[in-house]
């Protein structure tokens, strides 16, 4: 099993329908606070269920959802098929996308998953993609001294203030025997310091670096915005 296998299946990662719900309330408003334009066209990369992207679309001209998972692009397209400024695609096709078409590349909880050439090919197809000061976040990226106990610890301080502690708190037990953690012993997690990943980006052609907030619930991972240059 691979990682897009993984997420393409079921799986018990969000411990409840209302964390998977607050979490993604959560990215939608993150994300929002980084459109440029109302008549921004916004690329979420690797974007999972997206369950609020109708309220980020309404934000934006047009919002492209790129999804690797097959079966997550289909309950993408069945949620948000009619709604005519939200395209969902695949990695594929944001390769064919025309030159210089976005204002934003929106990439959250996604590096975690990809090897160094993956990322750094990404990098590239982003600043292409992009117009000229067309800017790239890049969030939720998890520096290697970030223990799993500190992903739990975050969750149960999340689930404390949503609501959902007992579903937290079970669901923790669930991952310790599931498929995730099986995962994640064998292929492990792509961690970057920021020194790391800001040479990453600076060397990909992007400018401006900058350390905003990180995305979602987790303040000890980290999110990184730059611009491509005019």
């Amino acid at each position: 099993m691979s990682w897009r296998d993984f997420w393409n299946g079921e799986h018990s990662i969000y411990v409840s329908p209302r964390h998977k719900a607050l979490h993604y309330r959560a990215i939608a408003s993150d994300l929002m606070a980084h459109i440029p334009a109302a008549d921004a066209v916004v690329l979420d990369h690797g974007c999972g269920e997206a369950l609020d992207a109708a309220r980020v679309a309404s934000s934006c001209g047009r919002l492209l959802l790129c999804e690797a998972a097959p079966n997550v692009r289909e309950k993408l397209r069945a949620q948000f098929g009619r709604k005519d400024n939200i395209t969902v695609v695949s990695p594929e096709e944001v390769e064919a996308l025309p030159e210089a078409s976005l204002d934003l590349v929106v990439a959250n909880s996604l590096v975690q998953y990809l090897s160094r050439d993956e990322l750094k090919a990404l990098l590239e197809t982003w600043r292409g993609k992009l117009k000229p000061d067309g800017k790239l976040v890049i969030a939720d990226v998890i520096p290697p001294n970030v223990s799993p106990l500190t992903d739990a610890s975050q969750l149960l301080a999340f689930a404390w203030r949503g609501g959902f502690l007992t579903a937290a708190l079970a669901g923790l037990v669930r991952t310790a025997f599931s498929d995730y953690r099986k995962l994640r012993a064998q292929y492990g997690l792509s961690t970057y310091t920021s020194e790391a990943i800001s040479e990453l980006i600076s060397e990909a052609g992007f400018v401006d670096l900058q350390r905003p907030t990180n995305f979602g619930h987790n303040p000890h991972r980290m999110t990184f915005k730059a611009a491509k240059p005019n």
